[in-house]
């Protein structure tokens, strides 16, 4: 770290850098500090108690009946949206890393759905998802399937929120992922056509390993994005129907602005802060196994 040896230029560092510690002290630091001793204790708003009991708010939400079904609705969405998003955002890229007329007009549709905000897209996407008249069942029903309610059941309502989560998730993925295509030396893909290499090998054999620096970078931001989801689910589903899309930030968000549980809400927020320490730290571990970073 830097320092610098004169008083006034350490005064001039300080002044520059004081606007942000303090930004993160007061709006990082604290609130954490705060929460954890929150949940070490039986605070409620309402009764403005504030009494210390050790662990019982995790004993209560780790032996509880709603802690296994939270856990599962998490990691439901978590399984599906992870490898859709990965895909869908790799196919994209790969679409307009091609050179075809109206390139620049499909980036921009491709991108809108980013900058939509959830509360607008949550209305079209309630009315996609829609059993009756819905689009996406209107679709279905031209090929001969019968779509399901999908919002209003509780086994296809966790894979309509994460349908129009890869909508508007998509876009913003498929940049990354291009500005990593447009990087890869064209050199590679002529040699392995000398050699008499298919679209397919080049695929797997140069595209590929070549992205996967980027690859796991998508990786570790959506599994923190997935254990945390939170706005499509409360907008779209809240926690419904039957509890079936119950994920930890929405238990997090009732049991503090709608219970005034702090305490309870507090212990929740920490048991989901180990969750992706952990699994950020494996994958850490184990990308060591499978990202080349040669190139």
């Amino acid at each position: 770290m830097y320092l610098p040896k004169s008083t006034g230029r350490r005064t001039a560092t300080a002044v520059f850098l004081a606007p942000s510690l303090i930004g993160l002290v007061v709006f990082c630091l604290v609130p954490m500090i705060s929460s954890l001793v929150f949940s070490f204790l039986n605070y409620d708003l309402l009764a403005g108690s504030m009494d210390f009991i050790g662990l019982k708010n995790f004993t209560r939400i780790l032996t509880g009946s709603e802690f296994p079904k939270v856990l599962s609705h998490t990691f439901t969405y978590l399984g599906l949206y992870l490898p859709l998003i990965l895909i869908t955002s790799v196919a994209e890229a790969l679409v307009l890393n091609h050179a075809f007329k109206g390139r620049g007009f499909f980036r921009g549709v491709f991108y809108t759905p980013v900058i939509t905000s959830w509360v607008a897209a949550a209305v079209v996407w309630t009315w996609v998802l829609s059993g009756k008249y819905g689009l996406l069942n209107q679709l279905l029903q031209t090929v001969g399937i019968t779509g399901p309610s999908w919002l209003n059941s509780q086994q296809w309502a966790m894979p309509g929120v994460v349908i129009a989560a890869i909508w508007k998730d998509t876009g913003y993925y498929a940049l990354m992922v291009l500005a990593a295509l447009k990087s890869i030396d064209p050199a590679y893909y002529e040699a392995a056509s000398i050699d008499g290499a298919g679209s397919v090998r080049k695929f797997f054999g140069i595209t590929l390993p070549l992205l996967s620096p980027t690859l796991f970078l998508l990786i570790v931001i959506n599994v923190i994005y997935g254990l945390q989801v939170f706005d499509s689910v409360l907008i779209m589903t809240d926690g419904g129907p039957g509890g079936a899309t119950t994920v930890f930030l929405e238990r997090i968000y009732k049991y503090a602005f709608k219970q005034y549980k702090m305490g309870m809400a507090s212990a929740y927020s920490w048991i989901l802060f180990i969750m992706i320490f952990v699994m950020t730290t494996v994958q850490f571990w184990l990308q060591k196994k499978w990202v080349n970073y040669d190139a």
